[in-house]
């Protein structure tokens, strides 16, 4: 364990402490264009979140989770490498802006090419890390014992306890370098940290247990959707539960899903037509993709379920999405002093108040919030993940409301404060409001992430069956990566809708923060979750928990207890 504890918070250490400046560093050296800057982080986000995915596949299929966190390891820094020498070669970024006027010169084709070829290792590298890297800490313990489940709870606490000093420490020491000292120094800090990272975790490789792959689950699930079309017309038992063919999964550690009355089209996959559809000896299917179990029919029951609250939580990550693009340039265009002298505080710096009020939160909230609750509800967890999830969006909603209220309030300042000294606002662009004010709507963030996207992780762990852990992981990436690509949408579509260059009007999203109107657009994103927490609460309503099946069911393995009668006599 101290080889993947270690490994896993060099890592994140090395890549938050990369991404969470990445806006300043694009605006600043890049010479990019807030919104295009703020575009291109929503889609190298997305793209990261999204490559968990095929990072997955992968793992299940082909290569195993060892293997697929190695790949991820090595690739994320031969990215960081690449990205440290866009900042400390001159010939790989723009020259600095020349004149008081600060006339800037954009990168050129070769320069992009370089930036983006180090994202595209990083995206690579994610990939393969964070779907797998929980799993395979996970997969170090024997849940068949006492003592592996003590080891797996324990080392889920190290790792949420490791990631909580991975982001305290890259948005402060590894900001401030990157802010203050020098770029090149301040990505040359990660990239050595993720070579501890690889180093740790190559140096553990003889003590490892290391799972094979068995497969991808979604490979049944195509195989129901196919098997259920082709018999769209067989005729389904009036008691389904008792008819449809079944069998012992190849896995012991995986339970039998008991039946479920939803989505009753695909138990057609399950129906046996004849009994020459099935292996005598071994009581299996001989064409998989003609006739499935039940079992594989509720593995994909249990994601056609989950699909429309994984909906709602896409949209509701669109307010999250702010906080590493527009906050930082609140916060850049505010008074970010401690004390009102001295000491100034990075802009990226302030992405860290979200995991701080998280990290408080949490035990408060499990050791004084749940044993009330569970009083009052009766139920163990005090309330269930799909309530807590919907706290975390109505939280959501009021940091958008307070995001739109402290902005309002600092622009006006800036402009009275431009007034006062006799000058220009592109002069006097930083508001006299000090950028501490930006903590509450960020602490609200971090609060409606304590409570909706812990409870998701929950959410799918519980839901998904055993042997779809791994989907389960990558479904939050994904809705993650598709998050921001709909923010990237929305600051384009918003931008373009409310500018008009050609009669000077800069719209919501302008360069200067003080001459724009971003109090309206985080109020259009709290619209937004508004409308998208009453689909929530629709979807969590009609949304059935997996029940544990029943005790007869556990044994029913022998072929006549789950051939249909009318099967078993005549054979047609």
């Amino acid at each position: 364990m101290p080889f993947v504890i270690g490994n896993e918070t060099f890592e994140k250490l090395s890549s938050i402490g990369t991404a969470a400046n990445l806006m300043v560093y694009l605006t600043s050296v890049f010479h990019m264009s807030n919104v295009r800057a703020a575009v291109a982080l929503n889609a190298f986000s997305g793209t990261t979140n999204l490559a968990t995915v095929f990072g997955a596949f992968a793992s299940d299929l082909y290569l195993g989770r060892y293997t697929t966190v190695g790949i991820g390891c090595v690739a994320t820094l031969i990215g960081m490498i690449i990205l440290t020498l866009t900042a400390g070669v001159p010939a790989l970024h723009p020259p600095p802006c020349a004149g008081v006027d600060g006339q800037c010169e954009g990168a050129t084709r070769g320069q992009l090419a370089v930036l983006v070829l180090s994202f595209l290792f990083i995206v690579m590298g994610a990939g393969g890390i964070r779907p797998c890297s929980l799993p395979f800490g996970a997969d170090q313990f024997d849940p068949r014992t006492e003592s592996g489940r003590r080891g797996i709870n324990s080392f889920f606490n190290w790792y949420y306890f490791t990631f909580t000093i991975a982001v305290c420490g890259s948005s402060t020491a590894i900001i401030y370098v990157q802010s203050n000292v020098s770029w090149w120094i301040g990505f040359a800090i990660p990239a050595a940290l993720m070579l501890a990272s690889c180093a740790l975790f190559f140096a553990g490789a003889e003590l490892y247990v290391r799972v094979r792959p068995e497969g991808s689950p979604f490979a049944s699930v195509v195989r129901v959707a196919v098997a259920a079309f082709c018999k769209r017309r067989a005729p389904v038992s009036e008691e389904p539960a008792a008819s449809l063919f079944r069998t012992r999964h190849a896995s012991s550690l995986v339970s039998r899903l008991p039946y479920t009355d939803q989505f009753r089209f695909l138990d057609k996959a399950a129906v046996v037509v004849a009994k020459s559809e099935v292996d005598d000896a071994g009581g299996r299917p001989k064409d998989p993709w003609r006739l499935c179990t039940l079992q594989e029919v509720e593995e994909t029951k249990c994601i056609v379920r989950i699909l429309p609250v994984w909906g709602t939580c896409i949209v509701y990550y669109i307010a999250f999405a702010q906080t590493n693009t527009y906050v930082v340039l609140q916060a850049a265009q505010s008074d970010r002093r401690l004390g009102g002298r001295g000491f100034e505080v990075p802009p990226a710096s302030f992405t860290i108040f979200p995991m701080l009020a998280l990290t408080v939160w949490i035990p408060v909230y499990d050791r004084l919030v749940v044993p009330w609750l569970r009083r009052l509800t009766g139920r163990e967890e005090g309330i269930t993940p799909l309530q807590r999830m919907g706290v975390g969006m109505v939280l959501s909603v009021v940091a958008m409301l307070i995001s739109g209220i402290a902005e309002q309030r600092r622009r006006e300042l800036a402009v009275l404060h431009a007034a006062a000294n006799g000058g220009s606002l592109s002069q006097n662009r930083v508001s006299p409001v000090s950028a501490f004010w930006l903590v509450p709507q960020l602490a609200a963030l971090g609060l409606s992430e304590a409570f909706n996207q812990v409870s998701q992780m929950e959410f799918y762990y519980k839901e998904f069956p055993e042997n779809m852990r791994s989907v389960a992981g990558s479904l939050l990436f994904s809705g993650l990566a598709l998050s921001s690509y709909l923010s990237g949408l929305l600051v384009s579509v918003v931008h373009r809708a409310t500018s008009d260059p050609a009669q000077g009007v800069d719209g919501w999203l302008a360069e200067d923060l003080n001459r724009g109107r971003l109090d309206c657009f985080y109020l259009l994103i709290g619209f937004i979750g508004a409308v998208n927490f009453f689909v929530f609460l629709a979807c969590a309503k009609w949304y059935r928990y997996k029940q544990a099946p029943a005790d007869h069911e556990q044994d029913a393995d022998g072929i006549d207890q789950w051939l249909p009668r009318s099967v078993v006599g005549d054979g047609c």
